[in-house]
């Protein structure tokens, strides 16, 4: 009997592998292919059948580029912020494999910081460009401290004594220092949205190529990230903390037992998370001229949904990841309408968790080996 049943066995392992084998080409492949058949199907569409205009007095039908084109700038120059925060995410998870669910909100405080800092300084409308050249560096850099200090300690206060809890313990203290932010800008600035001032006129036209036009918010969003996105690169990969900071989140155990002082790195880590959480705040409010206090719960889950496309615990796949969710968004806001934004954003987020929960990017975490 034993002996007749192994040829099924073998079939039924051989059918297991060939499933498995096919998932994984799916996983690889299929989200990639998916991504790339995304904006050749819009430009195809503009191509063949047009999309919709206005021009000498009634309506017409444009067989163009210049859509997709300005849909991209605006989705490059959104993701950019996504980006920044998706980094911090992905710090935060590669070194202690946790995910910070209070990250979104560091952001919110972040914009909050940023207008009330150049409201006392006297930025306004009325401020001249050497004002503001010299006054908004000073606002980012407010903005990254405060952010960046505030991360450090919710990490000092919730998370490291948790440090060797079970799982469960850390993830409901992030939600609910999470909950303790959105109050506390509930109370800073009320519930309903706040409109601020377009210090930066962000919809003056900057540069037209093509006929797609860039604006003064995109090139301040690009701006701001590749500098402090090449910072982090070089710190990183080239200086003794950033080492540390790389042996941390490989080991913490043989980091320590090599000299590394693990608790200070792991808020380090904190902190870095939390001033470029900082800084995307305050692109964020100079780019939508509006903030509001649960800004940071839909663009916490945004940017968590970029850091595991490009594979969490990757830094490079964070910025690719918010880059390609903020083309997603805006091309779907444009076209579909920006009720069905959540929809392909989130169900992207399912079906990368469903074929390639580690992401374009992805590495092997400790837990996984």
């Amino acid at each position: 009997m034993e002996a007749r049943s192994l040829p099924s066995r073998t079939a039924s392992s051989a059918v297991r592998k060939a499933l498995l084998e096919i998932r994984r080409v799916a996983g690889r492949w299929g989200l990639v292919a998916l991504l790339v058949a995304f904006p050749i199907y819009f430009a195809a569409h503009d191509l063949l059948i047009g999309y919709s205009g206005f021009g000498h007095g009634h309506a017409t039908r444009t067989h163009d580029l210049t859509y997709l084109g300005t849909n991209l700038v605006q989705g490059v120059s959104n993701g950019a912020i996504w980006s920044l925060i998706a980094i911090g995410y992905t710090l935060v998870y590669g070194i202690i494999e946790l995910i910070n669910f209070a990250h979104g909100d560091v952001f919110m405080i972040g914009s909050f910081t940023g207008v009330s800092f150049w409201n006392s300084i006297g930025l306004g409308l009325a401020t001249s460009t050497l004002g503001l050249v010299v006054g908004l560096p000073i606002a980012l850099l407010v903005c990254m401290i405060v952010c960046g200090a505030l991360n450090v300690l919710i990490e000092r206060v919730g998370y490291r004594p948790l440090r060797n809890a079970p799982r469960l313990a850390p993830l409901i203290t992030a939600v609910g220092f999470s909950f303790i932010l959105q109050n506390v800008g509930l109370l800073w600035r009320g519930g309903s949205t706040v409109g601020v001032s377009d210090l930066i006129h962000e919809n003056k036209t900057v540069v037209q190529i093509s006929g797609v036009v860039i604006h003064r918010a995109d090139v301040l969003s690009v701006a701001v990230t590749i500098p402090l996105v090449i910072l982090l690169a070089w710190f990183v990969g080239r200086t003794r903390q950033g080492r540390a900071m790389r042996a941390t989140a490989q080991d913490p155990e043989a980091a320590r037992l090599m000299g590394i002082n693990v608790d200070w790195t792991i808020s380090l880590t904190f902190l870095i998370g939390g001033a470029l959480a900082g800084a995307a705040g305050l692109i964020y409010a100079l780019y939508e001229t509006t903030i509001w206090y649960l800004q940071g719960f839909e663009a916490g889950l945004i940017a968590f949904t970029a850091a595991v496309m490009g594979g969490i615990g990757n830094i490079r796949g964070a910025v690719i990841g918010g880059l390609i969710i903020g083309c997603i968004q805006q091309t779907i806001d444009a076209r579909v309408g920006p009720q069905w934004t959540p929809f392909f954003v989130f169900g992207l987020l399912i079906i990368i968790l469903v074929l390639r929960p580690q992401g374009l990017l992805g590495e092997e975490t400790r837990e996984a080996g």
